[in-house]
């Protein structure tokens, strides 16, 4: 058995970001599984989101964000086909951290905070192994692995068939 290269497991995480990113109302500007390492930690992947002004409450916006920052683990985990909690893989820390915080602006305490996160977790795990949406994120990932980027009107052409 092959295993994945650290490029098609990034491949298929972006994509989970991505695909909850669009989901949530958001515009994706950029995916890359080559991204510029001049700017901060090493990481071997990247995505750029755009909010439209206006249209979200602060709670909302927060609450899409728990989504969209959860959403590339749980494509990894349905990749992979292992189920780990997003807080206890060190590669995903980064997008746990942004999910405690984002849910830290409308939750208080941390019992309520990890059970939101871990609902929201199987929430998203149920949506996003769904074979439409499976379908949607196995594309964009075979368009990243073979062209590393993908700018927002290429993202749209490839998940319009979907959306």
């Amino acid at each position: 058995m092959k295993l994945p290269n650290v490029s098609e497991i990034s491949a298929y995480h972006e994509s989970g970001h991505a695909l909850v990113a669009l989901y949530a109302g958001a515009q994706v500007r950029s995916i890359t599984v080559d991204p510029d390492w001049d700017d901060g930690p090493e990481r071997f992947a990247d995505i750029q989101i755009e909010w439209p002004t206006g249209q979200f409450s602060e709670t909302e916006y927060h609450q899409k964000n728990v989504l969209i920052a959860l959403g590339g683990p749980v494509a990894e985990m349905i990749y992979s086909g292992e189920p780990y909690h997003p807080a206890t893989v060190a590669e995903w820390s980064n997008d746990w951290e942004v999910a405690w915080h984002s849910a830290g602006q409308f939750l208080v305490g941390d019992q309520k905070l990890l059970t939101y996160l871990e609902q929201t977790s199987i929430e998203l795990y149920r949506l996003l192994n769904r074979d439409d949406s499976w379908q949607v994120i196995a594309t964009l990932a075979d368009h990243l692995l073979a062209h590393e980027t993908l700018e927002s009107d290429q993202i749209l052409e490839i998940v319009e068939p979907w959306l």
